[in-house]
């Protein structure tokens, strides 16, 4: 009894684990008015282990490659994905989380550590979201094609995609946390309507919550040196994301090369992208 009681246990936390994540998928948990109740208020924990969940599920998606490989089967590749995935985000995440609180302080953000920690773990979450739901298409176009150099440059593509949507997610989130922080809260919400606060001399027009996580907060332009601030930190950010990953390769597994856990160092992301792209065409 013990046993199945605790199984069941483990199978409620799971599923509460991936409902926060559903939520912040759904903009629940980032409108402006819950934010200023009680900020995200989100497990980062929790949230961790979703992450990495779902990035074993596209490494493994990502290592199909090397299952259908014309030299035989590397099963091993597959396992040295699954792993590689989730440690690629959380390096990042290692890295770049100082870099984000200095500059959100910068800006005059009242956000502690922990509130950017969450806010960075949700973001992830959001990424790998996107990731492993693009995850079958992956393992489909692994399974179709013998070209290394198309995978890895559909690979990128695909992170590409899911970074920017992780990213976007990031900024509008931080926006609303720092509106949610010093605006004074309406008298009434409507959902879908604007509320109106009456001020000593005029009146000021409090616009309608966004109904999704992506969603910009109407009305409510960021200011224009906070964009340059951010832009600063993302393409930081993405930088060293990318090239994190060349440090962690192979993902995807050369059929002319033996397996190994790492490679030597050596070249960069970059360079790599471009020596893809010139035998591709080849």
């Amino acid at each position: 009894m013990v046993l199945g009681e605790d199984g069941v246990k483990g199978e409620r936390g799971l599923r509460a684990w991936f409902r926060d994540l559903d939520r912040i998928l759904g903009g629940d948990l980032t409108g402006l008015s819950t934010l200023r109740e009680r900020g995200l208020g989100v497990s980062a924990w929790r949230l961790s282990a979703c992450v990495v969940i779902l990035g074993m599920l596209y490494g493994a998606c990502m290592g199909t490659f090397a299952v259908f490989g014309v030299k035989g089967p590397n099963l091993m590749q597959v396992v040295a994905s699954t792993i590689k995935v989730p440690l690629l985000f959380y390096l990042t995440l290692v890295v770049t989380l100082p870099s984000l609180y200095v500059f959100n302080a910068l800006v005059g953000s009242r956000l502690s550590l922990p509130d950017v920690l969450r806010l960075l773990v949700a973001s992830l979450g959001v990424n790998v979201a996107v990731l492993a739901s693009l995850g079958p298409i992956v393992a489909f176009f692994s399974v179709c094609t013998t070209s290394y150099p198309f995978m890895v440059l559909f690979n990128v593509a695909v992170f590409a995609v899911a970074g920017a949507f992780g990213l976007r997610f990031l900024l509008q989130t931080l926006h609303r946390l720092n509106l949610a922080t010093t605006l004074p809260p309406p008298p009434s919400a409507r959902t879908g309507s604007a509320a109106m606060i009456a001020g000593d001399d005029a009146e000021v027009e409090v616009a309608a919550e966004p109904a999704g996580a992506l969603e910009p907060v109407p009305n409510r332009a960021i200011a224009e040196h906070v964009r340059t601030v951010f832009r600063i930190w993302v393409i930081v950010f993405g930088l060293v994301g990318a090239q994190m990953g060349w440090v962690l390769r192979p993902f995807i597994g050369n059929p002319n090369i033996p397996f190994t856990w790492f490679r030597a160092r050596e070249s960069n992301f970059f360079m790599a992208v471009m020596q893809a792209f010139s035998h591709l065409f080849q």
